[in-house]
């Protein structure tokens, strides 16, 4: 089940610190960096799984601490999980954001953050988890596409839903013009999950506990 209470009981005024994992360009990273950063919330730090990956000279161009966590150099991934999260809490974030970071998570990590891990994802949840989720649903025929902000678990995308997003592409069949169309809704999406996280506004129904709800007048 998760739990947003500990990771939003805070001061309203306060900026949400947040570390961002990634192992590409960063283009959603720097949606947050235009955005939310230095305001509802501030980015403290930045850590890859590639050590060359583009996204941290994003983060180091604004002195924003960056690390590097290759699985090659842990004997097993909850080892790795281990010192990364000892990392993200030595930065004193207190959510993470998984913006294109191609590596699973586990226990030895999200144990650490309750309710505290969000993810993007390029497909209308749970239709398409996992890699290629852009064409598995290319493989499957579908005409609407779109875009999950959800909760990460220990399974493969499949932690409770906070945002979604959708967009009609009925001829599309080229997976770049998918990804290219499914951008704008990722960079926005993203930073609206954490503006809303930030403000407290996201409650668990208690009806439905992996029903995340938002507080009217909120966000």
């Amino acid at each position: 089940m998760i739990s947003v209470t500990a990771m939003v009981r805070r001061a309203v005024a306060d900026k949400l610190p947040i570390a961002v994992l990634v192992s590409g360009t960063g283009t959603n990273l720097q949606a947050l960096l235009d955005t939310v950063h230095g305001r509802e919330a501030q980015v403290v730090g930045v850590a890859s799984s590639v050590p060359d990956a583009p996204a941290l000279a994003r983060a180091q161009a604004l002195g924003i601490a960056t690390g590097v966590f290759p699985r090659a150099d842990f004997p097993d991934r909850g080892t790795r999980d281990v010192a990364l999260g000892d990392w993200v809490q030595g930065r004193g974030a207190r959510l993470v954001v998984l913006a294109g970071y191609m590596e699973l998570l586990g226990a030895a990590f999200l144990d650490r953050f309750p309710g505290a891990v969000i993810n993007v994802h390029p497909s209308l949840l749970p239709a398409f988890p996992g890699l290629a989720a852009i064409e598995q649903a290319l493989a499957y025929g579908v005409k609407v596409f779109g875009v999950t902000v959800h909760f990460v678990d220990t399974g493969v995308d499949s932690g409770p839903v906070l945002l979604q997003r959708a967009i009609e592409l009925p001829a599309v069949r080229d997976p770049q013009e998918v990804l290219a169309a499914l951008r704008p809704l990722e960079h926005a999406l993203l930073p609206e999950a954490v503006r809303l996280l930030a403000r407290g506004a996201v409650v668990a129904d208690p009806e439905n506990p992996r029903r995340m709800a938002i507080r009217s007048g909120e966000g």
